[in-house]
Formats: structure tokens, sequence, C-alpha cells
């Protein structure tokens, strides 16, 4: 079956909340701000751990990634969002709808992988401390991240042509707060049983694999913490899994609940408002845990604030003697 035979549908309305339109300009306003702290936020994780020599070392290198997807991840959905607060009709076109889910979805997966390589990091640096160094290469860092990607932008594709192939003749309003396949399968004009359950096998894949290995390498880590005699060794070790344990939970446990079910039991606002989290809540904590947890990108930020001043207080004398 194809699109142009079958599919008379050619944009979605994306309904987005009901009743908000008396403060719909507060929201915008809220959302373009928290928008700009999430673009800040990351971009200054990123910068601070490329800037400085002494983080560039595998478990920083995998942080600078995650705030570089965070910003693509965020650019699929919020400004969409931002724009439909505006405007009356809240339309994207049938296309547009595709590349949305494909791309957040791509982005999304790709992020589990990486949560889950991140977690192998902590795991070879705290159980095999001696091997680490040989083991976890930069070499081995890009190539990990490289197969994240990949993996990511690849599995989606199978669904992406699937729902691309069923009939869409009417309703078109999207019962959520941006393109995604399972509203997107509730508006397809046919029996769509056989999808949702291959939409199910996908998502369960996806999510509870990378789980199990995080949690996998967690217990590991937690044995050999709890065997390490003196109190400031076992903090120091818990400390540097701690930020990464925060987030994982942050971004899997939203991601579970909603899509890991065949059956929707949820009202409509539980499943917009779980959104809100996993697209904007997360991607905002993620570099505010990270900056505010881990003492070396703090003290790296410092540094660089210390450094600016005293570079602006010395062209200001500067400028006095000339004068």
């Amino acid at each position: 079956m194809g699109t142009s035979n079958h599919s008379t549908v050619k944009e979605f309305i994306i309904a987005g909340f009901h009743g908000i339109h008396h403060v719909r300009h507060f929201l915008f306003v809220l959302l373009l701000l928290t928008y700009l702290c999430i673009i800040t936020g990351n971009v200054v994780v990123f910068l601070i751990i490329r800037l400085q020599p002494r983080l560039h070392i595998p478990m920083y290198f995998f942080i600078s990634i995650l705030s570089f997807l965070e910003l693509w991840y965020t650019a699929i959905t919020i400004p969409k969002m931002l724009s439909n607060l505006l405007d009356v009709r809240k339309s994207i076109s049938f296309h547009g709808c595709l590349l949305q889910v494909y791309f957040f979805h791509s982005l999304g997966i790709t992020e589990a992988l990486l949560l889950t390589t991140m977690a192998y990091d902590r795991y070879l640096a705290i159980c095999t401390p001696l091997h680490y160094p040989t083991i976890m290469t930069f070499q081995l860092g890009v190539k990990l991240t490289v197969s994240c990607w990949l993996f990511g932008f690849l599995y989606p594709v199978p669904e992406i042509i699937l729902i691309s192939h069923l009939p869409f003749c009417g309703p078109n309003i999207i019962e959520h707060i941006f393109c995604d396949l399972s509203p997107l399968l509730s508006l397809a004009c046919t029996d769509t049983s056989t999808s949702v359950i291959l939409d199910f096998a996908f998502n369960a894949c996806v999510v509870t694999g990378p789980v199990l290995l995080i949690v996998f390498s967690y217990v590991r880590i937690i044995q050999i913490v709890l065997n390490i005699p003196s109190a400031e060794g076992r903090r120091k070790a818990f400390s540097t899994c701690a930020t990464h344990l925060i987030v994982v939970v942050l971004f899997f446990g939203s991601v579970g609940f909603m899509y890991i079910r065949l059956t929707k039991t949820y009202s409509l606002n539980y499943d917009k408002s779980l959104a809100v989290v996993y697209s904007v809540v997360t991607p905002l904590c993620n570099p505010v845990i990270y900056s505010l947890r881990n003492k070396e990108i703090k003290e790296a930020i410092w540094k660089i604030m210390i450094r600016r001043k005293t570079t602006s207080k010395l062209e200001s004398v500067c400028n006095v003697v000339s004068h």
C-alpha cells in the first residue's frame, strides 16, 4: 500500500494540551526560557570539556557527546512546540510529521545506547582499574560513540517505512504535543494491531536491553565498591557513578512508562505530561546534574570564569595606561 494511493491526509494538527489558551503566552515564555537554558547548559558543558585538556578522558568525552546530542534531541521538538503555542492551526505536514518521528526516535535511541556505553565505561574504570587505560582508549571511545549514532539512526527505519505505507484518510488531529508513533497509528484508516505489537517489540528491545546492561554493570560496580576498605575510597567511587545514575533514572524511567505498553491505559494528559518530562525536563536537568555534581567540571568552569575576569581587568588597565 503506497501513501499516494490510500492517504488523503496531507497534514496533521497537533492538539497539545487542551484548555491552555488563556495562558499560552505565559507557557511560550516559560518554554522559551527553558529551551535557552537547555542550549546554554549543554553548550557550556560541551565546550568546557573540549577546552580543558585534563578533561580529555573517556568519561568526559562521553559526557560531551551526550551534551551535543541533547542539543539536537531538543531541536527536533521544542521549536515546533513553541510555534504551536502561538499558532492557531498547529499544523504539520505529513512528511514533516514522519521526519519528526524519525529523528526524535533516532536521537532517543542514540541517547539510550550512549548512556549504556557510559555505564560500561564506569564498569571498566572501577572493576578493572589496572587494565582500564589499555582497554578504554580514545579510539575505542570514538568507535563506541559512532556505533551508538549509527545504530540509533538505523533502528527506527523499519517502523518509519511501515507507518509511511499506512492509509490516513481522517481525522488528522494528533492528541499529543508532537508527532509520535503511537498517536499516528491511532489515526490510520486500517487495522493497526500488528503495527502496535511491532512498535511495542521495538520499544521493549531498545529500552530493556540497555537497562539490563546498565543494571548488570552497576551490580558489579556495587560489589567491587563495597569491598574497598576505606570509606573515602568508597565515597569517591560512588560519586563518579552518581551523576550517571540520576540521568539514567530520569531518562529510562519516563521513556519506559511511555513506550513499553501494548494498550492505552492512561489519560491523554498523562501521556502529554510524560512527554514533557523526557523531551524537555530531562535535557534541562542533564547539564545541571553534570555541572553541579561533578567536581572537575565545576572547577573547570570557575577557572575559565576567573581567567576571563582577569583578562578583562588587564585589558582595562592597559586601556587606561595607553590613554
